[in-house]
Parts: structure tokens; sequence; C-alpha cells
């Protein structure tokens, strides 16, 4: 069975989205190392609308030499949309042909590698609350953010995670991988 993975870079204070305007300069080569590994494992992609979006007007213009847009313009790449429609632009691109859930568990009986959520923090949160996501990273940089999205709100489930590696960078950032633990509990 395949892997469905997520990885997010994340503040001290929680905050997930746009992380561009948070990072500053504590991405470091041992960060960048351990997103080469993450992305080494993938060969299919799941993309929300918005995320599509963004990354389709960007990602195909990038330098040939750019490593992450060497990755993500060939692979394999799942959109989950209720407003698109027909032929995506993006190659290699397709709209998801059921609802998320139903899509992620049949494509988790296919052949082939890791499974990866990019660019969609309500796609993460759905997929990890109906228990389909395997591996959860968050890259937390050393850095209070102050506003945006976070994960998790405050009226999520609870949800217990099994810790399945961390490492810290030279510059502070830390690499935790959470994956399912055996005990849920609603409340």
């Amino acid at each position: 069975m395949r892997r469905v993975t997520a990885g997010l870079f994340a503040s001290v204070d929680g905050v997930v989205e746009s992380p561009h305007l948070w990072q500053l300069d504590s991405f470091d080569a041992e960060l960048g190392a351990g997103m080469g590994a993450m992305i080494s494992r993938v060969d299919t992609v799941l993309l929300g609308r918005r995320g599509y979006e963004e990354w389709a007007e960007h990602w195909p213009t990038a330098e040939a030499t750019d490593p992450f847009g060497s990755f993500i313009n060939p692979v394999e790449k799942f959109v989950a949309s209720r407003t698109l429609s027909g032929q995506l632009d993006w190659t290699n691109a397709s709209l998801m042909d059921r609802p998320l859930e139903d899509f992620v568990r049949a494509l988790k009986q296919t052949e082939g590698g890791e499974i990866a959520v990019c660019a969609s923090i309500s796609l993460v949160r759905q997929l990890l609350f109906a228990g389909l996501l395997d591996s959860l990273t968050l890259m937390t940089h050393p850095v209070v953010a102050g506003a945006g999205r976070h994960l998790f709100e405050p009226a999520d489930p609870v949800t217990r995670l099994a810790l399945q590696e961390v490492t810290t960078t030279s510059r502070g950032n830390v690499l935790a991988s959470y994956g399912p633990h055996s005990t849920t509990v609603g409340v």
C-alpha cells in the first residue's frame, strides 16, 4: 500500500500559511536536504484548487536548475476541486474523479511511490482527520509569525500522533515527522 505524506513549513506559534513571509534567513542547507529526501520518494502529488492555481502559474516557468521545479513539473498531479472542470493546463495534472477521501483510498491501493499533499492546508487537515495521512512533517522555523492560518483549530477533535523522526538544523529549524497513533479520541 502506498503512503500519503505531507510536509508543511510552520512558525513556532503554529502558523502554516504563507511561509515566504516569515521564513526569513532560517532556510538552510539541512532543511533543503530534508526536503530533497522527502520528495525523492514521491511520484504523485495531491493539490487543492487554490494551490494548483498558484503553483500552475509559477512552477512551469521555473529555471530548469531549480530542484523543486524539476520535481513538481513532470510529476503526476491530482487536483481536488469543486469548481474546476475539464482538462488542466499544467503538465501531468488532472482533476480527481471522485470525492477526495474515496480518491485517496483507491490511489493508495495502486503501485508507485509516496503520494504527497502539497500547497493545501485543507487537504492535509481532511486526510489527517480521515485517517488517510501516513506521515505529517512539520518544518518549524525559529520565528513567531504572529498572524496567519494555523494547521489546527480550536474545535478540532483530540487526535493523538506518534513521533516518527525529529531533526534539528544548524539554524534552529526542527523537522518533526508524525504518524498515526493507535488511539484517537474524539471530543
